[in-house]
């Protein structure tokens, strides 16, 4: 068994995540997993757990919130993956 990295509890079905970086987390749920490692939105502070929006190296939760941060760029921000530009 082992121990979840967020709240603590020793489960028989824990799993491990491994990032880009290289480092190793070990959860018991996906909410703890989400939790630690989901980005926030730089403009509402909610966790993205969903596609969300990168600009410039900036992350949003949706483009609204990303057109009401960026400047210049975020014009530009669609809200659909996969939408054709106008």
């Amino acid at each position: 068994m082992a121990t979840c990295e967020v709240c603590g509890n020793d489960y028989w079905m824990t799993f491990e995540v491994r990032t880009v970086s290289g480092d190793v987390h070990t959860f018991d749920s996906f909410e703890c997993a989400a939790h630690k490692l989901a980005p926030i939105c730089e403009h509402c502070q909610v966790k993205i757990v969903g596609h969300g929006v990168e600009v410039n190296g900036r992350f949003f939760c949706c483009g609204h919130c990303a057109r009401s941060t960026v400047s210049g760029d975020g014009a530009q921000i669609r809200d659909a993956v996969g939408a054709r530009p106008s």
